[in-house]
């Protein structure tokens, strides 16, 4: 089911379309809270607009005008959290030259809070992540890798939390199993463990731990795939629970507005992914209402 605008009741679920019930305490306060959601993947490297005559994407994209219109948002509404979900490398001859420290600082110059890795962030393997990685003022959240064998050990974190108008929210990271596009030389002794186990016990910790009103996947498992033992996106929001929005990646999936599925206990999850190369910008905006309901919103803007 898929339309722009999604209204949940989060204690009565009755509403036509609800989101996963959060354990709101909004109750007694007088206004409304909002926090607004933005998100790229796949960016690949592209610093620079496409050229006015590409078959494809002409004039679009740059990191200029990302910036530009995520400063705008943020005017618009400063409780914002701005998210990747990963292949922030390889694309262009930016990362051949520069081996990524230009997209990461030009991350922290657009505020990034956090970002997932992509296969493709292992281009330039494991000891070129470390040089970088320490450059990022954002966080690097992988849940289902452990890197504890390796020179990345202790870069990377599964989650993190951020207290946003008083709302806790939190946010875990997945990646795609590497067989198939990641040779061994470039991973090491990085293990890749099961996305769906993993994202449950994630969301369990964040919501009964760490008390989180909101919980986020950043994902880059991939929309959807024909065969059926492939992890997806899909696939993440039916088979687990406690996850509240997938901001996903790599399969460069185009969606003008976010899509709804639903868990396995009968709360619907919100699903998101704008395509790639950093040509759209996506957001999503939730309303925490005085009477213990929400409203959340997401859709697709071209940069």
């Amino acid at each position: 089911m898929k339309r722009r605008t999604f209204l949940a009741h989060a204690a009565t679920g009755t509403a036509a379309l609800g989101l996963p019930s959060l354990a709101l305490h909004s109750c007694s306060l007088e206004a409304s809270r909002r926090i607004t959601l933005l998100h790229t993947n796949d960016v690949h490297s592209h610093i620079d607009p496409f050229p006015p005559d590409h078959g494809r994407y002409p004039n679009l994209g740059g990191v200029a005008r990302r910036a530009s219109l995520i400063d705008q948002i943020r005017k618009e509404n400063p409780n914002t959290l701005l998210l990747d979900a990963g292949d922030i490398f390889q694309g262009t001859p930016y990362f051949n030259f520069y081996g990524g420290e230009l997209e990461f600082r030009l991350m922290n110059r657009m505020g990034y809070h956090a970002a997932t890795l992509g296969n493709h962030d292992f281009d330039a393997g494991l000891q070129g992540l470390l040089v970088q990685v320490p450059k990022a003022e954002f966080a690097f959240l992988s849940a289902n890798y452990d890197f504890k064998n390796t020179i990345l050990d202790g870069y990377i974190k599964p989650a993190a939390t951020y207290n946003i108008e008083g709302i806790r929210v939190g946010v875990f990271g997945l990646g795609i199993a590497f067989e198939g596009l990641v040779t061994p030389d470039l991973y090491g002794e990085t293990v890749y463990m099961d996305p769906f186990e993993i994202a449950l016990d994630q969301a369990r910790i964040l919501r009964e731990e760490a008390g989180c009103e909101l919980v986020i996947c950043l994902s880059h498992l991939g929309y959807r795939y024909r065969e059926a033992n492939r992890p997806s996106d899909i696939q993440l929001a039916q088979r687990t629970e406690g996850i509240d929005v997938i901001i996903g990646g790599h399969t460069h999936t185009f969606m003008e507005q976010a899509e709804i599925q639903t868990n396995r206990k009968g709360k619907q999850v919100l699903i998101s992914q704008v395509g790639c190369y950093g040509i759209r910008l996506g957001r999503i905006d939730f309303e925490f209402l005085p009477d213990g309901t929400r409203k959340a919103s997401g859709h697709s803007i071209s940069v």
